[in-house]
């Protein structure tokens, strides 16, 4: 998995929020967007791509196993064997008005849509400007 760098993934196009919105579990389970949402908003700049999608494979799928260093490697090397999406296809940027920037070192950000922070990104011409992924497939007119 090749890591990415001075990016900003921009909130869906179609996105229906309006600002950044916080997600919240309808069960007893939190979802892997909520714990994405946690994981960021707790740590800025603290997990890259791969480390995130550690991290929240261990807190959604494995929360009742006691995880030591060696487990946590295993699951590591055994979820970075196959490709994963990156935060463009996140529900945070598509759905919820969250934009994501990876820093020169790939960790990850969270910025709500309405900030001045999010503004001054979509200003930069340092940084790799993505938009999230679309919610529904483009109609062809």
């Amino acid at each position: 998995m090749k890591p990415i760098v001075d990016t900003f993934v921009r909130v869906a196009p179609d996105c229906p929020a309006a600002y950044g919105i916080v997600p919240v579990s309808k069960g007893e389970r939190k979802t892997l967007h909520e714990i994405q949402y946690e994981l960021l908003a707790e740590h800025p700049y603290r997990y890259t791509l791969e480390d995130l999608i550690v991290e929240t494979h261990i807190r959604h799928k494995l929360a009742d196993e006691p995880i030591d260093e060696a487990r946590r490697a295993e699951v590591r090397a055994e979820l970075l064997r196959k490709d994963h999406p990156c935060m463009r296809a996140s529900v945070l940027p598509k759905k919820l008005g969250w934009g994501v920037h990876y820093d020169e070192a790939g960790r990850i950000a969270l910025y709500p849509m309405e900030s001045e922070r999010y503004a001054e990104f979509l200003e930069r011409t340092d940084l790799k400007q993505e938009p999230a992924m679309r919610n529904a497939k483009a109609v062809k007119g």
